[in-house]
C-alpha cells in the first residue's frame, strides 16, 4: 500500500461493506473498524465508555452519538490503525460526519477517500432475506448463496439456524428506509468535499473487491 489508506465505506445495509472491508484488512493491513464490534468489545471489557453504553443498551435506547463518536477516538488510538483504517458503518449521520472531521484534524489526519457501494433495493432484500444465523457460533448461510449442507443445521457446528429479526422483510423496509433518511445525505457530503467514489456492488465478492481496489487506486498500490 502507498501509504496508509484512511476510507470510509458507504452503503445501504446487505451492500456487503463488512464483507469488502474484511478483504481490505486481510491484504493491505488496514484496520477495520465497526461501531458495532467497538461498541462489543467496550461492554465487554467494561471500559468507562463501555459502562456508559452498556446502561444506554440495556435500556433499549440508542447509544447517542456523543458516546459513538468517543469510542471511534478511543479506538483510533490503536497501534493497528497506524497502518490505516476502512470504517464500516460509519459515519451514519451528517453529524457523526462532522465530528469524525474533527477527530481526524485534531490527529493531524484526514479521510483520502470514501467509497459508496450501490446496490439496488430490490437485490438488498433479496441479500438479507436469504440470511440465516447460527444460535450457537453466530457463523452466517443464505439459502440461495451459501445454503447450508442440511437445511436448518450449522455446517460448522451443528447449531441451529434462525433468521434474525433485523432480516426479516418488514424490518429490512424499515432499516432501508432509516438509511435513505439519514444515511444516504452522506453521499452528497462527501462527493461536495471530493472524496467520493461510487462502485457497483452487484455479482461475485470476487468481483466486488476488484472494483473496489480499482477504485482505490493508488491507495493500495
Amino acid at each position: 500500500m502507498a501509504g496508509a489508506a484512511r476510507v470510509v465505506l458507504l452503503g445501504p445495509p446487505g451492500a456487503g461493506k463488512g464483507t469488502q472491508a474484511k478483504l481490505l484488512q486481510d491484504e493491505f493491513g488496514a484496520a477495520q473498524i465497526s461501531t458495532g464490534d467497538i461498541l462489543r468489545k467496550a461492554v465487554a471489557e467494561q471500559t468507562p465508555l463501555g459502562k456508559q453504553a452498556s446502561g444506554f443498551i440495556s435500556s433499549g435506547a440508542l447509544v447517542p452519538d456523543s458516546l459513538i463518536v468517543n469510542l471511534v477516538a478511543e479506538r483510533l488510538k490503536e497501534k493497528d490503525c497506524a497502518k490505516g483504517f476502512l470504517f464500516d458503518g460509519f459515519p451514519r449521520t451528517i453529524p457523526q460526519a462532522e465530528s469524525l472531521d474533527g477527530i481526524l484534524k485534531k490527529a493531524g489526519l484526514d479521510l483520502n477517500c470514501v467509497l459508496s457501494v450501490q446496490v439496488p433495493q430490490n437485490i438488498i432484500v433479496e441479500r438479507l432475506a436469504g440470511r440465516r444465523t447460527c444460535r450457537k457460533c453466530g457463523a452466517m448461510f443464505h439459502v440461495a448463496f451459501n445454503a447450508p449442507k442440511l437445511d436448518g443445521v450449522c455446517d460448522s457446528c451443528g447449531g441451529e439456524l434462525y433468521q434474525r429479526d433485523d432480516d426479516k422483510e418488514q424490518t429490512i423496509a424499515h432499516r432501508l428506509q432509516v438509511y435513505d433518511t439519514q444515511t444516504a445525505p452522506l453521499v452528497n457530503y462527501y462527493r461536495a468535499r471530493g472524496l467520493l467514489r461510487e462502485i457497483d456492488g452487484v455479482g461475485e465478492i470476487d468481483q466486488i473487491r476488484a472494483r473496489v481496489i480499482e477504485a482505490l487506486g493508488d491507495l493500495v498500490r
